[in-house]
């Protein structure tokens, strides 16, 4: 009788210890405080939500200033990225520029003066969101004369870009040297690269300032032609806080507005895509050829002179304004007559 009184109390205390643990995880579950906001969260639940993908149509030019895109567009094409990219390639900004202010196009890699521009002309309604492309002019040389800019005093160039970024640029950075151009530099202005390309075949120790990828299509024409001067390291060499720039990143702040977060990861995919450009030339050769921007033959040897980047933030902020103050001496019109304001650079805050 004993015995089974004993076991009859062992098998209460058993039964109590299991109803306690019972009780203990039932008050677990219903005091966590993140189930008492949502009792039917999951596991699934628990993971930051995934980023919703956003259709982003892009515009840019042939030439470096769309380069640095084609890695960035195979992996849209390929369902590889963030967003999804739909691409419009353009011969002249004139063909572009009017769908981004129509909101035809999202973001457009264009002149990184023309971003100021359209600014001033459209009260505020694009942004610069980040510089693609630093300056991509060069003097090229038929000959041996020319090793820095102090030799092109009282020489005669051929060049194409009178009235835009390549002549104002050229002015400064002459006159940092103590000439003027126009007086201690002659320079016959053409209309197309092709015209200087065939001037410099035809003439001995022809000198021209040319933008890639054109230095590099006259290199495989004409023998002994060379890289003479870099507008862009005699720029870097004069330390004034600013880069020659030669394109960058601009959005329509409607977009920008409502899709903050989208920009930011386009902007990360673009950083991808430029490094993959300028770590494989001759595969992103390939690329550039595909999206009819450069033959393949040129764009390889050219990609190490495009000077491809991806400068945002405040370093955009700084070199840009620096830059756009710069060409503003040099010609108002250069900037749509007014530098823009503060508004104008897309800094993300995240």
């Amino acid at each position: 009788m004993k015995k089974i009184f004993s076991l009859l109390i062992a098998l209460v205390l058993v039964v109590s210890v299991v109803a306690g643990c019972a009780r203990n995880e039932q008050k677990t579950e219903i005091t966590d405080p993140v189930d008492m906001i949502n009792p039917d969260r999951t596991e699934e639940n628990d993971q930051s939500e995934e980023y919703e993908p956003v259709d982003i149509r892009l515009g840019g030019l042939k030439g470096p200033t769309t380069m640095g895109l084609v890695k960035l567009l195979d992996e849209s094409e390929n369902g590889n990225s963030a967003n999804r990219y739909e691409f419009t390639l353009g011969g002249s900004a004139d063909e572009l520029t009017p769908k981004l202010l129509k909101g035809e196009l999202d973001i457009l890699a264009a002149p990184a003066n023309l971003a100021s521009i359209l600014y001033n002309n459209s009260d505020g309604a694009v942004e610069v969101i980040g510089i693609n492309a630093l300056g991509v002019v060069y003097i090229a040389e038929k000959g041996e004369t020319v090793s820095s800019l102090a030799d092109l005093a009282g020489k005669t160039i051929y060049a194409t870009g009178k009235g835009s970024t390549p002549e104002y640029a050229l002015g400064y950075l002459l006159s940092q040297n103590g000439m003027e151009l126009g007086t201690d530099v002659t320079v016959e202005w053409k209309s197309e690269p092709t015209e200087v390309v065939a001037l410099m075949a035809e003439q001995e120790n022809a000198i021209a300032m040319l933008p890639q990828p054109y230095v590099t299509v006259a290199s495989t024409q004409i023998d002994g032609l060379r890289i003479a001067v870099d507008l862009t390291k005699e720029w870097e060499d004069l330390d004034n806080g600013s880069d020659f720039i030669t394109a960058a990143l601009i959005v329509r702040r409607e977009f920008a507005e409502n899709h903050p977060e989208a920009v930011a990861k386009f902007l990360e995919e673009y950083a991808a895509s430029a490094d993959f450009v300028n770590e494989n030339p001759s595969e992103a050769a390939q690329l550039i050829e595909k999206y009819d921007i450069v033959k393949a033959a040129i764009a390889e040897k050219a990609i190490p002179y495009c000077n491809i980047v991806c400068i945002t933030g405040e370093e955009m902020k700084t070199t840009l304004s620096g830059y756009l103050e710069i060409l503003a001496t040099q010609n108002p019109k250069a900037v749509g007559e007014n530098l823009p304001g503060a508004d104008f650079y897309w800094v993300n805050e995240k």
